[in-house]
């Protein structure tokens, strides 16, 4: 290219991002009630369906129409989400899922397919989280961290973007955390995996840009979440933890909203910009220091307890123990189908 052609690009380039901030700024002013889409009717997949914060996402979701599907290990949790789902009027499928597992994911996604339909929302929520030194850290648990954290997005995601690229329509969301953009001391493995889940959806969100589709992509960012059971050993020294509500409202609001990034509490942003502006010793005594009062590791395990577990492995392997495929209250059911009549949600109960 010429210094012209170079010139006039350069140029083009500035115009075209004043106003693109420009009309962000004017869209963030206007009232959500405004500019959210209505997703009534689609079908949504929440991963981590029975947990505390994937349950209160599929009543939110559900309270607005939305066909819920959730997806978990934890054959009471699912079934204690349709519960609630049940009381919101809401229609759910449940389905147990191993996230550590690729075929048992592609299975139960081509078992969605055929018996609730394509899902157009798909919500990577499922997580796992720990507090050790690094060197105290089981290397199961790391590769266990990894598949559900991360992994899991790449299988999941395979197994439904197909349908959502032939109709150019979908939207795709990553819980990940605020542990993705700031490393914290003694949660290295639960850090690693949350900056991949952030890189994953950046990596992504480029990726079907650049191919022209009209795919939505978010990553949710939030601080730390209390009643979770994964940060109990965590102590902030001036923000308090996050409450589910307050995550889950927020996530939903993203998808109607098609909010790209999301970091909650909003105010959080400042401290993305002063760990890159600032020198890295500041950043780093900032986060030490201020941002964290202290977290507590866990022990390495004992020799015992890593026998004990090596043992459940076995018995899992050989059949001694069975996880169910598909919760249902019909043994000769394979699928939850919940479809009730509408009363006031649930989805403000505290968990």
């Amino acid at each position: 290219m010429s210094f012209l052609e170079d010139t006039i690009n350069v140029i083009g380039f500035l115009i075209l991002t004043v106003g693109f901030i420009i009309k962000n700024t004017i869209r963030a002013l206007i009232p959500e009630r405004y500019k959210a889409k209505n997703i009534a009717g689609n079908i949504a997949l929440v991963t981590g369906g029975g947990g505390v914060l994937g349950r209160l996402i599929a009543l939110r979701l559900a309270k607005l129409g939305v066909i819920v599907v959730v997806w978990d290990v934890n054959k009471a949790g699912i079934e204690e989400t349709v519960k609630l789902v049940k009381s919101s009027g809401g229609i759910c499928y449940g389905y147990v899922c191993d996230l550590c597992n690729r075929e048992d994911i592609y299975r139960k996604a081509a078992q969605v397919r055929k018996e609730v339909g394509k899902v157009a929302i798909l919500i990577n929520n499922a997580g796992i989280g720990s507090s050790y030194k690094l060197l105290n850290t089981p290397d199961k648990l790391i590769v266990q961290t990894m598949e559900v954290n991360v992994l899991s997005h790449f299988w999941t995601t395979k197994a439904f973007l197909p349908s959502m690229m032939e109709h150019n329509y979908g939207h795709i969301v990553s819980i990940a955390s605020m542990a993705g953009h700031i490393g914290v001391p003694h949660m290295i493995n639960y850090c690693t995996s949350k900056f991949a889940a952030v890189g994953f959806e950046e990596a992504l969100h480029m990726e079907l840009a650049a191919e022209g589709y009209k795919i939505n992509s978010t990553v949710v960012c939030p601080f730390f979440i209390q009643s979770t059971g994964m940060f109990n050993k965590v102590s902030p020294r001036y923000l308090p933890r996050l409450t589910p509500n307050d995550v889950a409202d927020r996530v939903v609001s993203a998808i109607r909203c098609n909010e790209k990034v999301v970091i909650v509490p909003g105010y959080l942003y400042i401290f993305l910009i002063l760990k890159w502006a600032f020198p890295w010793e500041c950043a780093g005594m900032f986060i030490r220091g201020m941002l964290l009062n202290q977290i507590h590791p866990s022990d390495a395990p004992s020799k015992e307890e890593e026998e004990e577990e090596e043992e459940k492995e076995k018995e899992k392997e050989k059949g001694e123990e069975i996880i169910p495929t598909v919760f249902s209250k019909d043994p000769d059911t394979t699928v939850i189908q919940q479809q009730l009549t509408r009363r006031i949600s649930c989805s403000e109960r505290k968990p």
